[in-house]
């Protein structure tokens, strides 16, 4: 295959279904307003965004693949490790404390061992002290509760990671992470529970509230998968963005807002949310979903272990898709950057002293290796 004749997968003919438009994916824009035709939000960003899940990629603690065990995430720590990379966004999941304090973590139960035995904490249902007394200490020569962490099949490892850090509440994330990130919100509820419009509102006030004394100029998008979170941070402020996250129906709920990309689509619009996060493999098995997304005047985001192979993340960059959320932070945003350049304007850089352009403007396909690559994704689509 090497020995074939490269070409750009732009030249390729049986790409006709490729949007006109998708070269303008790196223009620079402001957030989609919605449909209420209010004001863009302040926020202004380049239209094909790279966010690192997590800070610089979440931790899978059954996996063989070191990178993934690397950093702690959700930590400060990584948060500052992902700056290093030309990326726009860091995403991170806050919940809030009982004593409404917003923090920093994914799962809703955070685990340690007392006596020998495994004890389970649902995050909300503890303070702020006690939420921070697991796991590395910020004071030296302290010691914290030794953290565990049960995975979906229900096994549990003790969470260790090269570089282990403590964890962080929201306005230390806002006080101590660079200052180019932006930050992506997932206002984190657990699927299991019913909430009310009561409790709801009392969560989100004390996230704004930190968002509103701490943000100073900093770009911040929220997002959620529980429909009312997303419903009620648009209505209590339109400062910020506000996206709603979906797996696009690999899953089924109760709540059938959260069962496609269709009905999310339908969310946003009766909302005036500004764009939609969804689970990777849903826009594949549905790319049809991508132009109506776009007739509705939304943005589109991706997440998933997918966003971790460069050719799908160019292949969303080519279907008009506005950016992903990865866990290989250096080797996405490597491959984002090398494909962005020119349209960029750094045309400069392409060019050496004689004159003469360089190579590596575009990443280079040939056909057959086009044609391999899109069979090659339906069948990625089907691992676990």
């Amino acid at each position: 295959m090497a020995a074939l004749q490269a070409v750009h997968v732009c030249d390729v003919p049986n790409l006709d279904q490729v949007p006109e438009n998708a070269a303008l994916a790196l223009c620079y824009s402001h957030f989609r307003a919605g449909v209420n035709g209010e004001e863009t939000c302040k926020c202004k960003i380049p239209k094909f965004l790279v966010m690192g899940h997590r800070g610089s990629g979440m931790n899978m603690l059954q996996s063989s693949d070191p990178r993934m065990k690397s950093i702690k995430e959700n930590s400060l720590l990584s948060f500052n490790e992902a700056a290093k990379f030309p990326i726009d966004f860091v995403e991170f999941d806050v919940q809030v404390t009982k004593d409404d304090y917003p923090v920093i973590y994914h799962d809703n139960f955070i685990l340690h061992e007392q006596n020998g035995a495994i004890v389970e904490n649902r995050v909300t249902e503890l303070t702020l002290a006690e939420f921070l007394s697991h796991g590395p200490q910020k004071v030296p020569g302290t010691v914290g509760q030794p953290l565990f962490r049960r995975l979906k099949d229900g096994r549990i490892f003790e969470w260790k990671v090269e570089k282990d850090a403590p964890f962080c509440t929201l306005e230390e994330a806002f006080q101590n992470v660079d200052r180019s990130l932006g930050f992506n919100i997932e206002l984190k509820f657990d699927d299991l529970v019913v909430y009310t419009e009561e409790e709801l509102s009392r969560m989100l006030k004390a996230i704004l509230k930190v968002v509103f004394e701490h943000a100073k100029g900093r770009g911040v998008v929220f997002s959620s998968f529980q429909p009312d979170a997303a419903r009620l941070i648009r209505k209590l402020q339109s400062t910020y963005p506000v996206y709603f996250l979906t797996n696009g129906g690999s899953e089924i709920y109760t709540d059938v807002r959260r069962n496609s990309l269709d009905e999310a689509i339908k969310l946003c619009l009766d909302n005036g949310l500004q764009g939609i996060v969804s689970e990777v493999k849903a826009v594949f098995r549905n790319p049809g979903a991508v132009a109506r997304i776009k007739e509705s005047k939304l943005s589109l985001i991706t997440y998933g272990q997918l966003n971790n192979v460069p050719e799908v993340v160019y292949m969303q960059y080519l279907m008009g898709i506005e950016g992903v959320i990865v866990d290989l932070v250096k080797e996405i945003s490597e491959t984002i950057s090398d494909v962005t350049r020119v349209e960029e304007g750094e045309e400069d850089s392409l060019y050496g002293d004689d004159g003469k352009m360089q190579a590596k403007a575009k990443p280079q396909f040939s056909s057959d290796e086009l044609s391999f690559l899109m069979k090659l994704i339906p069948e990625l689509m089907v691992q676990p």
